[in-house]
């Protein structure tokens, strides 16, 4: 008991001796700072210190372009302007990127190939009933390489025509967007149907001249997605038809033999695997509709 009360009062005059301590700091810290200025002067760099600006120039003072060009206002996201060409900073440009990675799906889906062939290859393995095989992950990869494939070309313009001319400062950022809309527009054009153009046109009160080139984007968009939905599921149907031919058949010979309660998709599977292994169906298909897009 003795030794208990003993360790209790060392350990509160330990605490009461760190209490001081730190007490002591706390009032000596200004202090300190008040005879580190005063020794420092006129030459002190501190944070915040108006004697000593960021800038080089004030702000405001700039009478010609060429003092605009000087001005540094020690910014990390500045946007620099050079006879009227603009050039982003390397933060603008990271957060401009991180902003088109954000917008890439929503544009891979609408303006490219992809929805036709992501359906077209969900409708083959729906009319193979193999439920799973191909994996989803397997049916998205090759959906993008085929994107990506028939897309190549118009890649290739809007590199050559918009991206590089805008890196160099050849264009405005106005320009850069309207050159890199034109392939697209350009390749969404020659797979769009008019009457569904025409539809949009007369919902949204636009103007219909009777050419998709005339078009506006937000016309041409949506008339491009609903006919990519319809010749995709036409391509769907033609698929179709063979598969749901060999699913009657078996029906037809399972009633035949009093087995009505066996499944038919069970028995009719292999011989869908077996003739589409036969005909070279995935060639078949993705020849044909690679050639659909040309």
């Amino acid at each position: 008991m003795n030794s208990f009360r003993l360790y209790q009062k060392k350990k509160g005059f330990v605490l009461f001796a760190c209490c001081l301590v730190v007490a002591f700091l706390c009032l000596s810290m200004p202090a300190y700072a008040v005879t580190l200025d005063h020794e420092l002067g006129p030459e002190r760099h501190l944070t915040g210190d108006t004697d000593n600006r960021t800038n080089i120039t004030e702000p405001g003072s700039a009478d010609s372009p060429e003092d605009l060009q000087e001005l540094n206002i020690a910014n990390s996201l500045t946007v620099t302007y050079n006879n009227g060409n603009g050039e982003l900073s390397g933060s603008l440009r990271i957060l401009l990127t991180l902003t088109a990675i954000g917008l890439i799906p929503i544009l891979l889906i609408c303006l490219t190939s992809f929805v036709r062939i992501i359906i077209v290859l969900h409708f083959t393995r729906q009319a193979l009933n193999t439920q799973t095989a191909p994996p989803n992950q397997v049916i998205i990869a090759l959906a993008l390489f085929l994107t990506f494939f028939i897309m190549n070309p118009t890649i290739q313009e809007i590199n050559e025509n918009a991206i590089k001319p805008f890196e160099a400062g050849e264009i405005t950022q106005q320009e850069a967007i309207e050159a890199g809309m034109e392939p697209l527009r350009t390749f969404m054009s020659g797979q769009t149907q008019k009457k569904d153009a025409k539809m949009f046109c007369e919902i949204g009160g636009y103007e219909w001249t009777g050419e998709l080139a005339d078009v506006p984007n937000q016309v041409l968009i949506p008339a491009f997605m609903i006919s990519e939905l319809r010749t995709a599921f036409i391509i769907g149907f033609v698929i179709y038809i063979p598969f749901l031919v060999i699913d009657m058949v078996v029906a037809s010979a399972l009633m035949s033999m009093g087995m009505m309660m066996l499944p038919p998709t069970t028995i009719s599977m292999p011989f869908k695997i077996l003739l589409f292994v036969l005909a070279d169906g995935w060639n078949l298909i993705i020849v044909n509709l690679v050639k659909t897009f040309y």
